[in-house]
C-alpha cells in the first residue's frame, strides 16, 4: 500500500488528529510552564482542525463547512495566543517567573 492510497482514507486523518490531540492533552497536564501550557493547547486545537476537516472533505455534502470550521478554529487559536502571551507577560513582569508552581497568590 503506497502512500497515494493511504491519503485517500478517512481512518489516516482521524488517526493523526487523535494522536495530536492526545499529545496536546498530554502535554497540557505535564508541563509546568505556561509557554509549555499553551503549545499544547494549539496541539489540542491542530488535532480538532485536522478532524473538522477531514470529515468536511470525506462525509460532508459540502466540503466548505469542515473549512470554515478550521478557519474558525485557526481565528479563536491566534486570539488565544496574542491573550496568553501577553498575561505571560504580566506575569512575568510581577512574579519573575513563568513556572506556574511559582504563582502561588493567585490561587483562589
Amino acid at each position: 500500500m503506497n502512500f497515494i492510497h493511504l491519503s485517500e482514507q478517512l481512518n489516516v486523518y482521524l488517526m493523526i488528529g487523535a494522536l495530536l490531540f492526545a499529545i496536546g492533552i498530554f502535554g497540557f497536564l505535564k508541563h509546568r510552564t505556561l509557554v509549555g501550557m499553551l503549545i499544547s493547547g494549539e496541539l489540542i486545537l491542530a488535532g480538532a482542525s485536522l478532524n473538522f476537516m477531514a470529515f468536511g472533505h470525506f462525509r460532508a455534502a459540502d466540503p466548505i463547512t469542515g473549512q470554515a470550521f478550521t478557519l474558525f478554529i485557526i481565528g479563536i487559536a491566534a486570539a488565544e495566543a496574542a491573550i496568553a502571551l501577553s498575561i505571560m507577560i504580566a506575569v512575568y513582569r510581577n512574579y519573575r517567573s513563568i513556572e506556574t508552581r511559582d504563582l502561588k497568590e493567585m490561587e483562589g
